[in-house]
């Protein structure tokens, strides 16, 4: 990283990813109290996450570089679903699932790749990933919502509480990043 240590990186990744916890939680309160704010404040929370994405592609970069930037777009796409879906103008079947199931799945692959992070916080994203990608099955949706949206809350907020207060493991980021780093990777 130029200029900003790994794990200060990856606790501003942290912060920026609080900043979306924050926003995504207000906007659907507001959005469920038919407040239009809420359609704003939701719009902020996809610009967070999209931030936060490109932070994660510049974390993760050395571990895999066509990895993480797979991730990335399918994040960004995500976003940009989501947003159409918040203002209404998301074509029929468009699901933000679809992008952001991938998403999670190649960052949980990269986090188990990565060294620099406990690998156990790999494999709950990936569980996530797939549960977001089940959910797309309309029966699927039906009978295991109770079960995929706390999962997955949960596998996103213990990474984000993770970069926030431990960061990463900065000689074992460099590490991988001398071993594995290639522009092109």
């Amino acid at each position: 990283m130029t200029g900003i240590e790994p794990r200060s990186f990856a606790r501003a990744a942290g912060v920026v990813y609080l900043g979306y916890f924050a926003a995504a939680i207000f906007g659907s309160v507001l959005v469920s109290r038919k407040m239009n704010a809420g359609v704003a404040v939701g719009c902020m929370a996809d610009v967070l996450y999209a931030v936060t994405s490109l932070l994660f592609y510049r974390l993760f970069r050395p571990v895999n570089g066509i990895l993480a930037l797979v991730a990335t777009v399918f994040s960004l796409l995500g976003c940009a679903a989501d947003v159409l879906h918040q203002i209404n103008r998301a074509p029929a079947g468009l699901s933000p699932l679809l992008f952001f199931g991938p998403f999670c799945v190649l960052l949980g692959l990269l986090i188990l790749r990565s060294e620099f992070l406990p690998r156990w916080l790999g494999w709950p994203l990936i569980v996530a990933g797939v549960g977001w990608l089940a959910f797309l099955i309309p029966a699927v949706a039906t009978h295991a919502r109770v079960v995929i949206f706390p999962l997955g809350f949960l596998a996103e907020l213990v990474l984000m509480l993770w970069l926030l207060i431990k960061g990463v493991n900065e000689a074992r980021w460099a590490a991988v990043r001398s071993l594995r780093f290639h522009p092109y990777q």
